[in-house]
């Protein structure tokens, strides 16, 4: 790679004391994006100066933010069809060295294990109570109820490796399952709460909004009907408009986990992360109908 030569006279210029000379070395090293993060990292290794390694990390952590903006952007330009992709990217925020495969081998576990249970002749109810043992008895699977603002509830690694998690977070896994499986199960963006319908796809008379019931992911799949969403509307003193019964776009569940971040940083006094946060969710913005 004809770019070695320079890459490394660029990383060895990092601690020169001159602003002016750092700044054009970090722009340099941000233009060439991710094929530096191993030079900068084996710099940082090698030093001992507190100053070089301070900045290794922030570029480092900048070339990293923009390529998960890049992902985020592509994306949701492509038209945000894989939910389970989206929650990956935004696990790229905190978590940029993961292997990501881990995590799709985790879901799969859970999938054939649900699999294994499933009959042709189940009803939609029988379905979701077999997820429901699968995913909360079986592998123990919970709201984090102890600690809700703790933004590990929102980055799926973290949920899948500890069983706790938000709704959204729950609410994500419980519809990738489900929808692996043929399920039609979708998330719903209900204020202040995070639920999942079961379609009813042959569209039959008698339920509104394509809904057959509802489920809580955060409170072990309980299911529950419309009435008891118009109850809850009621106590928030909200109109029941229709966005409130019926599935949302990938999208809206992506940037309703980058909100719950949001607030989770806020409450920990994180700044910068939720100055980078805001970025992410400005990509995610809804674009003027032209």
């Amino acid at each position: 790679m004809e770019n070695i030569a320079e890459i490394s006279a660029l990383v060895k210029l990092l601690d020169d004391p001159d602003e002016e000379v750092y700044h054009h070395v970090e722009t340099k090293l941000l233009e060439y994006g991710g094929q530096v993060v191993h030079y900068l990292e084996n710099a940082w290794e090698e030093s001992f100066d507190g100053l070089l390694q301070q900045r290794i990390e922030n570029i480092v952590h900048q070339i990293q933010f923009n390529t998960v903006k890049e992902d985020l952007n592509l994306w949701y330009l492509s038209g945000a069809f894989d939910l389970l992709q989206g929650a990956l990217i935004i696990n790229r925020y905190q978590y940029p060295d993961l292997d990501e495969q881990k995590i799709i081998i985790q879901i799969e576990d859970i999938k054939r294990e649900i699999w294994l249970g499933l009959q042709y002749e189940m009803s939609s109810v029988e379905k979701v109570k077999l997820i429901n043992h699968v995913l909360y008895q079986q592998f123990g699977f919970g709201g984090n109820t102890k600690n809700h603002h703790d933004p590990q509830n929102s980055y799926i690694n973290q949920v899948l490796e500890r069983k706790r998690g938000n709704q959204i977070s729950l609410a994500i896994i419980y519809s990738v399952l489900a929808q692996k499986l043929d399920l039609p199960i979708y998330g719903i963006n209900l204020p202040q709460h995070f639920i999942l319908g079961y379609i009813d796809e042959s569209r039959q008379e008698g339920t509104e909004y394509g809904v057959l019931f509802y489920i809580n992911a955060f409170n072990r799949g309980n299911i529950f009907g419309k009435h008891d969403v118009d109850q809850f509307l009621r106590q928030l003193n909200l109109e029941a408009l229709p966005e409130y019964y019926r599935p949302c776009s990938n999208s809206d569940i992506i940037r309703r986990i980058i909100r719950n971040l949001i607030s989770a940083y806020e409450n920990a006094g994180a700044t910068d992360k939720v100055i980078e946060l805001n970025e992410l969710q400005d990509i995610l913005a809804e674009k003027a109908k032209e």
